[in-house]
């Protein structure tokens, strides 16, 4: 992964050196889903991590699989129009669960996900200036993060209030 370099100090006319690899391909894909409950007091990201994979339909399948073991009231899916969502497979999945119902966001419309809020956040802020080179250290500070983003309420909410959807908080 191509590290963010931020701003950073140093001594003057001595700038500050930064190294890392450009050969290599590091990447951590992940799924996730920022949940809003019923009573819409509480924001929970839940996510999952795919080391060195893409993202397919299959995956999709199982991360709504263990989704849906958190919650036993109607579910409200709100999803972009990335491929794997609009599979066959996970169409018929939800399709199966009489309480979910599912709406596309409109096409090339990230500014509309709050989960796109959520990468944007982690890549510029916690992770800038992390130079990586190991698979298992991208994939544990992606996790580190992500896990402590999952403490954050307020940041959570903002996530959702960034975007331009009518969605009121408490």
């Amino acid at each position: 992964m191509m590290p963010l370099v931020r701003r950073t100090w140093a001594p003057r006319g001595q700038p500050p050196l930064f190294r890392h690899r450009t050969n290599s391909y590091r990447k951590v894909s992940v799924i996730a889903a920022l949940a809003v409950s019923p009573a819409r007091d509480r924001v929970q990201l839940f996510f999952r991590l795919h080391p060195q994979e893409n993202i397919n339909a299959g995956k999709v399948l199982s991360f709504l699989k263990d989704l849906s073991r958190h919650f036993e009231c109607p579910l409200s899916l709100l999803w972009d129009r990335f491929m794997p969502h609009r599979a066959r497979c996970v169409q018929r999945y939800i399709a199966l669960k009489k309480d979910w119902r599912l709406e596309f966001l409109p096409a090339y419309a990230p500014e509309l996900n709050p989960t796109e809020n959520v990468w944007c956040y982690l890549k510029t802020n916690s992770m800038a200036n992390e130079a990586i080179f190991e698979d298992e250290l991208l994939t544990n500070s992606v996790r580190r993060h992500g896990l402590a983003l999952q403490r954050k309420q307020s940041l959570l909410r903002s996530f959702l209030k960034h975007t331009p959807l009518f969605l009121r908080l408490k």
